[in-house]
């Protein structure tokens, strides 16, 4: 790959600085504080990681570099972006026309979620060649010269007939490739990349990290990364601003930030990361033999498996688990993990009756899911309980949280209503620690972490057997994840229910797994104690998913991200 960068500025010049910078939201009470006085500068050629938990600020910043903060936004201070050409942009005082010019061409914006970022009615070509438009005189034929271009430079396959595909068409790691195309296209020298991985499986994870790290070395790029997971900062970042609240704790030069964090708030950050090795897999015997049949009395109990969806206008259904054999325990967590696409949360779906069994045999609580009745499913669901990805998502808005977790007392006949399930309400709101008051709150209310505890506490409204739990912490931030984890442990232990936990991060899965189940495309690459799996791994596959997961160590993150290069083609 050659390089495009034009006008690289020279190493240690500040390609964005930020001095003194305030700012406050207004709102029907009295204003928010968002950035509390905070100063900082972005070094041409580096990768400056802002991090911290949500709330502290460190997206706010990053769109202030764009000048992309809302109408009820208060600024002061100084927020200069020199673009490449040495020309500066003064985002606190600038005009509409003047951030115009300078989004793309100076700075430009890689978000979190590819799939919001993109226009799904236009080709993914299309919407490279507008920021060209936008900022050069460019016929059709040479914007889209550059578009393919630009996609082979980030690696997507055969970008000559890609340019005219549509986003669906597209996994969610190419679509992240495609916005960061997008960033790149114009020859921006500061790339601001807000949580570019959060929503990613940990192999595509470390291709977008790789790419990264190309777009500062071979593109000359200056990038602010903004994120809350801190093996993501110790793969790629050079320097660190730590945010808390609206300010500055602590900023240091990666290896020295996390060999001596200076301030406990760092500190609390860094002991917050899950880490293989230290979970279940520390407290097990690794010699100790697998299990090979299932126990008896085993609630779930899958043997040669078949799950798929049908087809639509004459088109052949979807196979998208072909033969898996697994089983759960009673007070049994069982770790299913793999990439987008291997059949996880098929499973779980399966498990609840909402995807077909097409074959082989899947025993859920005693009842055989395959060609099962609607009425042997209704007899089947207050047993299993659900908690879902996204909280948010899975709320209605319309409702309390209180009246949100009393829905499936009310569903099943346990309580006439909401007001009369309200004394079971508070104590499972007292179970999963949440003051009993927020039960008068609505979802939008609670922070992601709080709406995460909720969704668990209605999971275990109806006192269920077995509980499905799919992606639960992969949105959150590390602290946060980790006092939902403990928490989950908590319950689990003191309850007894068994769990098929569903993640594709390993660490998190060491966390609260007995055993664990690798998918890839549909079967079974690998099962066994979560010891044997996570420090003795016997397939190619699994020893690539391990590889592949960043440490909060940048000195043993670069020896893990050789032996990922290595992995890569397994």
């Amino acid at each position: 790959m050659t390089p495009i960068a034009t006008g690289v500025a020279v190493a240690g010049e500040n390609v964005a600085r930020i001095d003194d910078l305030r700012v406050q939201f207004a709102t029907d009470g009295d204003p928010v504080v968002a950035v509390a006085g905070i100063s900082l500068e972005a070094r041409a050629g580096e990768v400056l990681a802002i991090v911290g938990e949500s709330g502290s600020g460190k997206t706010v910043t990053a769109n202030t570099l764009l000048g992309l903060l809302p109408e009820t936004a208060t600024l002061s201070g100084a927020v200069i972006v020199r673009g490449r050409d040495g020309g500066e942009t003064d985002i606190v005082h600038a005009t509409a026309s003047e951030l115009r010019a300078m989004r793309g061409r100076d700075a430009a914006m890689v978000f979190q979620e590819p799939s919001t970022a993109l226009n799904p009615v236009f080709t993914v070509g299309f919407q490279i060649a507008e920021g060209l438009h936008a900022h050069e005189k460019l016929s059709k034929s040479e914007a889209k010269a550059k578009a393919v271009d630009i996609l082979r430079r980030v690696g997507i396959p055969d970008p000559e007939k890609r340019v005219d595909d549509y986003p669906h068409q597209f996994s969610g790691g190419q679509k992240q490739r495609v916005v960061i195309a997008m960033a790149l296209v114009l020859d921006a020298g500061l790339i601001i990349a807000d949580e570019p991985t959060t929503a990613l499986d940990v192999t595509v994870q470390a291709e977008i990290l790789d790419l990264l790290r190309t777009c500062r070395d071979e593109f000359g790029a200056t990038i602010v990364l903004i994120t809350h997971n801190m093996g993501v900062v110790a793969d790629l970042a050079d320097r660190v601003v730590v945010m808390n609240h609206g300010e500055i704790v602590e900023q240091a030069p990666v290896r020295e930030l996390f060999a001596n964090p200076r301030e406990e708030y760092t500190r609390e950050l860094l002991a917050a990361v899950p880490h293989v090795g230290r979970g279940k897999s520390a407290l097990q015997d690794p010699a100790a033999p697998a299990p090979v049949a299932p126990p008896a009395g085993s609630l779930v109990v899958a043997t040669d498996v078949q799950i798929g969806y049908p087809g639509r206008f004459g088109s052949a259904g979807v196979v998208a688990v072909k033969g898996v054999s697994f089983w759960i325990a009673p007070g049994e967590v069982l770790g299913l993990v793999g990439e987008s696409g291997s059949g996880k949360t098929t499973i779980g779906r399966a498990i609840v009756g909402l995807t077909e069994v097409l074959d082989g045999s899947l025993t859920v609580l005693g009842t055989e899911m395959r060609k099962a009745k609607p009425r042997h499913l209704t007899k089947l669901r207050p047993d299993i309980g659900f908690v879902f990805q996204d909280p948010a998502t899975s709320f209605n808005p319309l409702l309390t949280i209180a009246e949100c977790i009393a829905e499936p007392l009310v569903v099943h006949g346990r309580a006439g209503s909401p007001r009369a399930a309200r004394q079971r309400v508070n104590e499972l709101l007292d179970a999963v620690r949440l003051p009993v008051a927020f039960g008068d709150r609505y979802p939008h209310e609670l922070s992601g972490g709080q709406r995460q505890r909720a969704s668990l506490a209605r999971a275990l409204a109806l006192d269920p057997k077995l509980l499905i739990a799919d992606e639960p912490t992969s949105a959150l931030d590390v602290s946060v994840q980790a006092k939902v984890l403990q928490l989950f442990a908590d319950l689990q232990r003191d309850l007894g229910f068994a769990c098929l936990f569903i993640s594709h991060d390993l660490a998190v899965i060491d966390e609260v797994a007995d055993r664990v189940v690798v998918l890839r495309n549909g079967t079974v690459r690998e099962q066994g104690t979560t010891v044997q799996v996570l420090t003795n791994p016997q397939d190619d596959y699994t020893r690539r998913l391990l590889a592949s997961l960043p440490v909060p160590d940048p000195v043993e993150q670069e020896a893990r991200r050789a032996l990922w290069r290595t992995t890569r083609g397994a």
